[in-house]
């Protein structure tokens, strides 16, 4: 099993633009429902994003966690103004 810190530390190796940009992100285990609480912060902007245990496995096992990397996307490119 894993912690917060070392879940949070491979989001930011497999994502490295996260850091690049400046965004916060801060890692929960939420254990009622058995989910992991990634917050990303970037100025006024903020997003939470539930990952399931498998996806967050995957992400610990070096795979892309695809459905935060899209919420990752998401979230810069509403930084960068470019929304649709």
């Amino acid at each position: 099993m894993y912690n917060r810190e070392e879940l949070c530390k491979k989001i930011t190796e497999l994502y490295p633009e996260i850091g690049e940009c400046g965004i916060d992100i801060d890692v929960e285990f939420d254990a009622d429902k058995n989910v992991w609480i990634v917050d990303l912060v970037k100025d006024s902007r903020e997003l939470k994003h539930h990952l399931e245990i498998p996806d967050a496995d995957d992400c610990m096992e070096g795979n892309k966690c695809t459905s935060l990397g899209l919420e990752i996307a998401q979230l810069r490119k509403n930084i960068e103004g470019q929304q649709f």
